[in-house]
């Protein structure tokens, strides 16, 4: 409740004040407030190709020679413990998982193929994938209060 003195007053169940609290901060004139709104894209299909390898050169070098470690950090950005590819099947679950997080078009039997085929592209692709879409876009803006 406001006081006359621009003091908040806290009361008891009683309805009389116990103590005055003060206003710590006001809006002013000339102040800024930020709004920030993020993006994220959803829906299609996966961004990059199964070969696609090309166009994100470390990547495919963690692909190729230690996809372990890929799993690993693929886990990482899930959101995942590190220690999650290490069970059988959770690089097929996260697949399956980043897929319908991101509404890519699909479906359970093309994941495990890919999976169990092609592990290591599919890897980089996932990767690739988490990196295109959790990439947000930011905007910002900034309002000033004017007297009138």
């Amino acid at each position: 409740m406001d006081s006359p003195g621009g003091k908040d007053v806290e009361t008891n169940l009683t309805g009389s004040a116990t103590m005055e609290l003060p206003v710590l901060t006001q809006p002013g004139l000339g102040e800024t407030t930020t709004t920030v709104t993020t993006i994220t894209q959803t829906g299609g299909d996966w961004s990059t190709g199964l070969f696609d390898v090309c166009g994100d050169t470390s990547t495919f070098l963690m692909g190729a020679f230690v996809p372990c470690c890929l799993d690993l950090s693929l886990a990482h950005q899930y959101g995942e413990c590190v220690c999650l590819p290490m069970l059988p099947g959770s690089t097929f679950a996260m697949r399956v998982g980043i897929r319908e997080r991101f509404k890519i078009r699909g479906s359970v039997c093309e994941d495990w193929t890919t999976v169990y085929c092609c592990y290591p592209l599919a890897l980089c692709q996932m990767i690739r994938e988490m990196k295109k879409r959790l990439k947000t876009q930011i905007y910002t803006v900034s309002t000033v209060l004017e007297s009138s």
